[in-house]
């Protein structure tokens, strides 16, 4: 984890979106087909920062445009503490703000605010979720700006992501890597974990970012460590785990948490829903 890491500087690792070539017209057309348009790179759009952290305004399968918005960060990002290992924090209160950002990263366009800590742990995965006081259509009229949609489902080993700073305003590219069984980093142990590729150098303050499948631009994790110098299964030095039980340290390679999980948890009211169907972690 490395919210409190906060570096001086950080490097932007923006890759651009392809483009396809197509042949020439047959000789007797009159004009060229025109190629489509490039397929749109993952932006700032929907991105938040927060005093320590990042984050981005998320929503479900079955999330209405009148429900009170969600904020998603780590669960090690709250302004309270990081929560216990299993720890599962569930309507507290809170009024916390956010820093809401253009599509660019470079204006701020207003500040949004919560009511409450919807859900949070460190337990299995590393997420909190906020609601706030005004909902996804209030902040589309007001700001223009929608909310990111979370995927339910797994993501892929090998998809092409983009990791999105809020609190840096950087976007890292890369690919998924594997998912790692079991993620141990001091006392919390997480299930699943996302390991990037080299690529995603995240630092210190990159913790909350959204992990976003850049074909679909969907939401299918939460950035939230990074082993910084080869430590074992210590604070910002997390190890893998396999299902024998065999631990790998991996110096200077970074993770993240899957979301499908909270993405098929939501449901009326966006309220998480801890039923028998929930997979998250329970009080």
């Amino acid at each position: 984890m490395t919210r409190r890491r906060l570096a001086s500087a950080a490097l932007a690792a923006v890759l651009g979106a392809g483009t396809l070539a197509f042949a020439g017209a047959a000789q007797a057309a009159p004009a060229a087909p025109a190629a489509p348009a490039p397929r749109a790179e993952v932006d700032f759009t929907g991105i938040v920062a927060l005093s320590n952290c990042s984050g981005s305004i998320v929503r479900g399968p079955r999330t209405r445009d009148t429900d009170r918005a969600l904020v998603m960060t780590n669960g090690h990002c709250l302004e309270t503490g990081m929560p216990g290992a299993g720890e599962v924090i569930v309507d507290q209160d809170s009024s916390r703000t956010f820093t809401l950002l253009d599509r660019t990263g470079t204006k701020e366009l207003g500040t949004l605010r919560a009511t409450r800590i919807e859900y949070a742990t460190m337990t299995d995965t590393d997420v909190a979720v906020y609601r706030l006081d005004t909902t996804y259509a209030a902040i589309r009229k007001r700001h223009g700006v929608p909310a990111l949609r979370l995927s339910a489902a797994r993501p892929h080993d090998g998809t092409e992501i983009r990791v999105v700073s809020g609190y840096w305003r950087t976007i890292y590219g890369c690919k998924i890597d594997d998912t790692v069984h079991r993620l141990r980093e001091a006392d919390w142990t997480w299930r699943n974990s996302i390991r990037y590729t080299p690529e995603c150098q995240t630092i210190g303050g990159t913790s909350g970012s959204p992990i976003v499948d850049a074909r679909t631009r969907h939401v299918v994790g939460v950035n939230n460590t990074g082993n910084e110098n080869g430590e074992r299964c210590t604070l910002n030095n997390p190890c893998e785990v396999d299902r024998n039980g065999n631990v790998t340290v991996r110096q200077g390679i970074n993770y993240g948490q899957q979301t499908y999980q909270l993405a098929r948890c939501l449901g009326k009211g966006n309220d998480v829903v801890l039923d028998r169907k929930c997979a998250l972690p329970r009080p």
